[in-house]
């Protein structure tokens, strides 16, 4: 499917009042072309009446208002210029709004539905786009897309319809001004052919520098700390000074191939303006044209002149929305890698889970191996891993956040892909490893999935999270504004805000991956402890590094390459005195160590 073609898809519903502004536009140009013979009937009945008519064209009705060379004339000549005027701006006017109107409809249209789509994405496959190219996506190339279909075909549109009513208003004065356009027509498609190719290049190369340059400033925004650690704004900032160039020379080229073919119309133009004069002069020296009528057929091919470079310009802008609109259709024809259901059940009692031998590969990787485990209601599981031990994956694959290659994932004896992923998704309450925060207040970010719920509420599920005290003790309190991505806060601050944020929500099942490795151990075990009190009726699954988190779970699962190589409980797995137990016992001893440590310092 063509990149127009796709786009009609959604612009369709808005063609009806595109082409109200169509014609109505074409109603003002008719007037506009209509004023130069008005002009020339002045010119000729009033100013340089010679007493030789041809009866005055489509304005000979003014004759009857008033005698050749008299005021009467001129002022139901100057009444009628006016009135056509007024007309013309008046539809202009409305034109102008309503197709602005229109544009921002379609602009509104398509960035709704691209963000649902950004939402809708699986995280592998956003992650397969750069920050600087979704930028660009979502908002110039949605308005470039939107201005081809609202702005530049109307303007196209006009250009063609001006280039044939114009001739026609020649060929029926004098087919000998239809000459110099005849001659010129071949020689200006052809740099017209010449500037759309350039032109196309031109805006894929500024789209992709724009691009670079977005990633590039988002990139920084978000290591701004990181750089500065390092000490190593110098880099960064030669890095951007090569970006800046590039971008910079994008836009050179773009200038410069716009000079280059602007000089080469302007001087078809200037050419077609003098030999319009000379052959109109010289029809009116042997007598076959009057004054006004040469001055009026110098005005359209001088219009004409000037509708071909607006079409060249609009060619141009064409092809820019063009570049645009593929990558837009490209973004929202991406195939997510997560299936929608193959059915619309929804979850009509408490979740129990069991996992059935499942894998997953993604992208040749065995990410998960014939994993199976039952949860009923109510357990608590302990996940313990090394990194890459796919402790993650098989956390994320509960709400499909990954699609298992192989085996099943069921709740209540259905398969999760059977459910609707909506009220799948509302099942579960995570908490993941990296800690994202909204630039807004502690209570709205702790508030997030109930927005309108009351203060109360907030504050103790803070107190559960062990976040209650650092709260109050900041500034403004839950009012406090916290910098974009949580900036400003400790790593463990907005681990607990994020827990807090997850206890709120109060699903039925509760979902920590890795949720408090930036808390010491007290806070950690003070925190795991109210969590299993005031939620001992959920299901919660635990993913830590420390024994500690999870040595009271139901069942203790250590995984390593994708796979569950121990599983028991805490006893049980004491018992066996493998991979957990040495873990276990390492861990003891370095705490033993360092509360040696701290004593003998104390002493």
């Amino acid at each position: 499917m063509s990149i127009f073609s796709y786009g009609m898809r959604y612009w369709k519903k808005h063609v009806p009042c595109a082409v109200f502004c169509q014609i109505i536009g074409f109603v003002a140009l008719t007037v506009d072309v209509l004023l130069p013979l008005l002009g020339a009937m002045f010119v000729d009945y009033v100013l340089n009446y010679t007493g030789v008519t041809d009866g005055g064209g489509i304005f000979s009705f003014l004759l009857d208002y008033g005698e050749p060379a008299g005021w009467e004339l001129f002022f139901a000549i100057a009444v009628v210029f006016v009135v056509l005027e007024l007309f013309r701006e008046g539809i202009i006017y409305l034109r102008n709004v309503l197709f602005q109107y229109n544009g921002l409809l379609f602009e509104n249209e398509l960035r709704d539905i691209s963000y649902k789509k950004l939402v809708e994405l699986d995280s592998a496959t956003v992650s397969a786009y750069n920050t600087g190219e979704l930028l660009t996506t979502l908002s110039s190339d949605i308005i470039t897309f939107k201005e081809m279909y609202s702005r530049v075909l109307l303007t196209l549109a006009d250009g063609f319809f001006i280039l044939i009513i114009t001739c026609v208003m020649l060929a029926i004065n004098s087919l000998y001004m239809l000459i110099l356009p005849v001659v010129i027509a071949p020689i200006m498609l052809f740099a017209l052919v010449r500037y759309t190719r350039a032109a196309r290049r031109v805006s894929q190369n500024i789209r992709t520098q724009n691009a670079v340059m977005n990633l590039c400033v988002q990139e920084n925004i978000d290591a701004v700390r990181l750089v500065r650690s390092f000490a190593n704004e110098q880099y960064e900032e030669n890095k951007f000074d090569g970006v800046n160039r590039d971008l910079c020379a994008a836009y050179w080229e773009q200038v410069d191939v716009s000079a280059k073919y602007g000089m080469i119309f302007n001087t078809i133009r200037q050419v077609a303006y003098i030999a319009t004069i000379v052959i109109g002069t010289l029809m009116v020296f042997s007598g076959q044209f009057q004054v006004g009528i040469m001055t009026a057929c110098v005005t359209y091919v001088l219009r004409i002149m000037d509708y071909v470079t607006q079409i060249n310009n609009s060619i141009y802008q064409l092809q820019y929305g063009l570049v645009s609109g593929g990558r837009v259709m490209e973004f929202l024809e991406h195939p997510p890698k997560i299936a929608p259901p193959v059915g619309n059940e929804h979850i009509s009692s408490v979740p129990d889970i069991e996992i059935k031998n499942i894998s997953v590969i993604e992208e040749g990787k065995q990410l998960l191996k014939n994993v199976s485990l039952r949860v009923p209601y109510g357990k608590t599981v302990g996940i313990m891993g090394g990194t890459g031990s796919g402790k993650s994956v098989l956390l994320k694959s509960l709400v499909r956040m990954y699609d298992v290659s192989q085996g099943s994932i069921e709740i209540n004896g259905k398969d999760i892909r059977r459910y609707d992923l909506d009220d799948l998704r509302n099942e579960f309450a995570y908490v993941f490893q990296d800690v994202f925060l909204f630039s807004n207040t502690i209570d709205a970010n702790i508030a997030f999935y109930a927005p309108d719920v009351d203060k109360e509420t907030v504050m103790r599920v803070a107190e559960q999270a062990q976040a209650g005290g650092f709260i109050r003790r900041l500034p403004q309190g839950y009012e406090t504004i916290v910098g974009e991505k949580g900036l400003g806060l400790s790593g463990g601050q907005k681990q607990r805000i994020s827990i807090a944020r997850a206890l709120l929500k109060n699903a039925p099942v509760l979902v920590f991956d890795d949720a408090s490795s930036a808390l010491d151990a007290d806070t950690e075990r003070r925190l795991m402890r109210t969590v299993k009190e005031n939620y001992a009726g959920h299901t919660i699954f635990i993913a830590a590094h420390r024994v500690s988190s999870i040595e009271d779970c139901d069942e203790i699962l250590y995984m390593r390459d994708g796979e569950i190589v121990e599983r028991g409980t805490f006893a049980e797995l004491m018992q066996k005195d493998g991979i957990f137990a040495q873990i276990y016992k390492m861990q003891t001893a370095e705490k033993a160590e360092a509360a040696a440590e701290v004593a003998a310092e104390e002493n």
